[in-house]
């Protein structure tokens, strides 16, 4: 045994999750040693970023920890904290009894996801908690990591901020009342380079799909694919 305390790490994929792991990582008290995401069983994508099943599994090989997927369908609440706390009662007789999550100041998520895990005897961890998002924001660049906007809210951003980069340029153009981390659900996205991995994950913008939310709002997803490095539209350095 190294000492260090282990953590499940509540993995969407996006820029939050990702250097929240990386804080995890330098931090000598904790060790990262699973991650774990939560897939839609109708479609196989990841839930809220409509990010494909490969491409989760793919970030976890290349970080090279398991993944643990929890699997929903019916895309209620109710349903979501009992295939979670199934998920993670499963974890803690495994011996790890800490979960880190990727939320910045949003404090009712917070409480919500405290109470949660109270009721399954489950630690909590907020490692980027209440670092103001644009020093955040700018922070993860400087580190080396690469994103791509996978999904946007039309409430906030339209379609033309959908697949693309997270970077210097993007924060600077943001509309006035967007979050740069997207904390309010602006935006998500999708982590394929950085500290953490690897190598980076050679990945193509497809197509872009809107859904209607309400009658008024919806989101623009844009069909992330993985792609071998001879593919002339690949997303990489």
């Amino acid at each position: 045994m190294n000492g260090k305390i282990p953590v499940i790490m509540a993995w969407s994929g996006g820029k939050d999750s990702a250097y929240a792991f990386f804080q995890l990582m330098k931090d000598g008290r904790y060790e990262v040693t699973t991650l774990l995401s939560t897939i839609n069983g109708n479609n196989n994508r990841l839930s809220m970023h409509g990010v494909r099943e490969e491409l989760i599994e793919e970030q976890a090989a290349n970080i090279g920890i398991p993944l643990v997927k929890v699997y929903v369908y019916e895309g209620n609440n109710e349903e979501y904290e009992d295939c979670m706390s199934r998920a993670l009662i499963n974890a803690k007789a495994t011996g790890i009894k800490t979960i880190a999550f990727g939320d910045i100041f949003l404090e009712d998520l917070r409480a919500y996801r405290e109470n949660q895990m109270r009721k399954i005897g489950m630690n909590c961890l907020f490692p980027l908690w209440k670092i103001p998002t644009l020093e955040l924001a700018h922070n993860f660049i400087a580190e080396g990591f690469r994103t791509i906007t996978c999904c946007v809210h039309n409430g906030y951003l339209d379609e033309s901020w959908c697949g693309r980069f997270v970077d210097k340029e993007f924060l600077r153009s943001l509309p006035p009342g967007v979050d740069p981390c997207g904390e309010n659900g602006e935006f998500h996205s999708f982590c394929f380079e950085g500290p953490i991995f690897k190598k980076v994950l050679s990945i193509i913008a497809g197509e872009k799909i809107y859904k209607d939310l309400d009658q008024k709002t919806g989101f623009w997803f844009c069909d992330l694919k993985a792609c071998n490095v001879s593919s002339v539209n690949q997303i990489s350095k």
